[in-house]
């Protein structure tokens, strides 16, 4: 069992959980990159990445993830089809982080409202049934000979951005998770 302290600590990480907004990760396999992307989350208030990966379970490594794997869900889908329709489904808006012409510059869209970012592996990058799937498309100016960040650190400067907007809109401020939600994982925390 927790020490007062801990629960207190899993409570409050808990009423600052953000159930609206994620990341969906397309075919990013490597460990290192998994990693860091889902500690980034936990340290914005994101409970729930969606990952396309075919098998099942996606390798983390716990030195670069700092436990962050124990407290960010990982939904697994087999198809970029089943992950979109799913989130699409739950009213989240897809915000695809890709060069493009006609992406717009990632600090403009309201990231107050449901929103997930749509991220691709590093070398193949987002696949083209993703892409179909995309509300908008977003990007991260790039001002050097390199085209790209690495995927966790795309992933953390979207993040980060949301987590600005929302918390100067006061998201932050009240718990968004249901009361119900709150409590069964608080229940399923209190075990790890």
């Amino acid at each position: 069992m927790p020490t007062e302290a801990r629960l207190a600590r899993m409570e409050w990480v808990l009423d600052h959980r953000q159930p609206d907004l994620t990341l969906l990760l397309d075919r990013v396999h490597k460990p290192h990159n998994l990693s860091a992307i889902l500690r980034t989350c936990d340290a914005v208030g994101v409970g729930e990445v969606h990952a396309v990966f075919p098998g099942g379970q996606i390798p983390t490594h716990n030195e670069v993830s700092a436990g962050s794997h124990k407290w960010v869900q990982v939904q697994t889908y087999n198809t970029i089809q089943e992950a979109c329709l799913a989130l699409k489904q739950k009213g989240l808006r897809l915000y695809l982080a890709k060069p493009h012409s006609q992406a717009q510059d990632f600090r403009l869209p309201d990231y107050t409202q449901p929103t997930a970012f749509i991220l691709g592996a590093e070398y193949f990058g987002v696949s083209e049934e993703a892409a179909t799937w995309a509300d908008e498309y977003i990007t991260i100016p790039m001002y050097g000979m390199v085209q790209s960040l690495n995927v966790s650190v795309a992933a953390a400067v979207l993040l980060y951005e949301a987590q600005r907007q929302r918390a100067a809109a006061g998201l932050y401020a009240k718990r968004r998770l249901s009361p119900a939600e709150k409590a069964r994982l608080l229940e399923e925390w209190r075990y790890r």
